[in-house]
């Protein structure tokens, strides 16, 4: 995942450096993880286990109540998809993640998901900066509201048109 992580950032290059640190952003989160997850001791997350430490972490919790790990992964994660580094995440830059990921046939499908996660703000400034990203990232997690924006965070649900 680090170097994963390093190569997108680095549009291909891959940097050192960040490598290292991105390195330590996942080890911190497999440790943080394991140490809320692995509730038998025995060296090995379940996905019940998994599951069962994101409830008890994340559910109806803001952003800043998240481990310190977690906070460090949301905010990779939005420098990867930002990829004009501009600080906003815009259409077309919502479009190459979720196309990178997933099979859609149709462009309005990913265009409906980005304009559904938008408020007012969003689209005054032009896309998601990275408070907004983290705002709906907890609530991606934590909000079990079906009808909550933050659904659509990793793309459109199925394929509705």
């Amino acid at each position: 995942m680090a170097l994963r992580m390093t190569i997108i950032e680095g549009k291909g290059e891959f940097n050192y450096s960040r490598y290292q640190e991105n390195l330590h952003i996942m080890l911190s989160l497999w440790d943080e993880i394991a140490d809320l997850a692995d509730f038998d001791k025995n060296d090995v997350v379940t996905t019940e286990e998994f599951k069962k430490a994101m409830q008890s972490s994340c559910v109806g919790r803001s952003y800043n109540d998240f481990p310190q790990a977690m906070k460090m992964f949301i905010d990779s994660h939005f420098k990867i998809l930002d990829i004009n580094e501009d600080g906003v995440i815009g259409a077309e830059e919502f479009r190459y993640d979720c196309a990178s990921r997933i099979a859609v046939d149709n462009v309005d499908i990913l265009d409906k998901a980005y304009q559904s996660l938008l408020n007012d703000d969003d689209r005054r400034r032009g896309g998601l900066n990275l408070s907004r990203y983290q705002e709906l990232y907890a609530q991606f997690l934590g909000n079990p509201d079906d009808n909550c924006p933050a659904i659509y965070l990793f793309g459109p649900i199925g394929q509705e048109s």
